[in-house]
């Protein structure tokens, strides 16, 4: 199972439009169909706040939105600890209680986390800058890999070969 960020999802409708690349789509339609591809609830909240098509596009082809149960709770407040994240005392530039929620729908699902947040090269010495890469890396699962990379490790072609 794959557990998709609203930054990949919107990253994806923003960078490879419906219209121009149909067989793309229609595979990304086909695995929100079978449950393959799932949107965690706090995820799907942000694209409709983002990209409201994209959201009207994953709700009309059935994507499986993932609500947020206890067992995602605690492992996001445990998350939030190993973090050194005090109250709701979030850095501007780390993750904040979505991110972590995300994560931990990832987690608890033992899924596959495409996030297209940024990588950072260089850990912060401070882990509440963390973005959600560098907390997967920290934690086994989920591993998390942005959407080109799962596009290329889809190995699948979207157009006659040359």
């Amino acid at each position: 199972m794959l557990v998709i960020d609203a930054s990949a999802i919107v990253y994806a409708w923003d960078n490879y439009p419906i219209e121009q690349f149909p067989p793309l789509w229609e595979w990304v339609e086909d695995d929100c169909r079978t449950g393959e591809l799932c949107i965690p609830q706090p995820a799907m909240e942000e694209v409709g706040h983002v990209s409201p098509e994209c959201a009207q596009w994953l709700r009309n082809v059935g994507v499986r939105v993932l609500p947020v149960t206890n067992d995602i709770l605690i492992d996001a407040n445990g998350i939030k600890g190993m973090l050194g994240i005090a109250d709701d005392q979030y850095h501007p530039d780390g993750v904040d209680e979505n991110d972590l929620l995300i994560i931990a729908t990832g987690r608890c699902e033992g899924a596959v986390l495409i996030s297209n947040e940024g990588r950072q090269a260089n850990l912060p010495l401070n882990m509440r800058k963390y973005k959600i890469p560098a907390v997967c890396g920290q934690l086994a699962p989920p591993p998390c890999i942005n959407f080109l990379d799962h596009l290329k490790a889809s190995r699948r072609q979207f157009g006659p070969a040359r």
